[in-house]
């Protein structure tokens, strides 16, 4: 599968609320044992994952992440920008560094964004 396929397929994970959906998006876009990691949150393997965003999904309903800008890549590595969504509306913007596995799947993924307000 191509990087943005692999990509489009863990970002529709985040928008899922339907966790067998979500676990099928992740088995196609996730290594077993990949790591993500946020400044609130490490999960570590792809059961783990599908746990964080079903809390995000219980504290911020209709939540999602939109890419927004061109996935750069080389050398087993990528980065792209997006917005968390609620509801459709952005809610804050980041930035996700890749490390891609052997098969293309994504084995972490570190994410940024900036503190929320208030």
């Amino acid at each position: 599968m191509a990087t943005q396929d692999v990509l489009d397929a863990y970002n529709a994970a985040w928008g899922e609320t339907d966790v067998s959906a979500r676990r099928t998006l992740l088995e196609k876009s996730w290594a077993d044992d990949g790591i993500y990691t946020d400044p609130m949150a490490v999960a570590a393997g792809r059961e783990a994952l599908i746990d964080w965003i079903s809390a995000m999904h219980e504290q911020f309903p209709a939540c999602g992440i939109t890419q927004t800008g061109e996935v750069e890549e080389h050398h087993g590595v990528a980065h792209f920008t997006w917005d968390f969504t609620v509801g459709g509306a952005p809610a804050i913007s980041g930035r996700d560094f890749v490390v891609l596995a052997p098969d293309g799947r994504i084995q972490s993924i570190t994410g940024f964004y900036p503190p929320p307000s208030g």
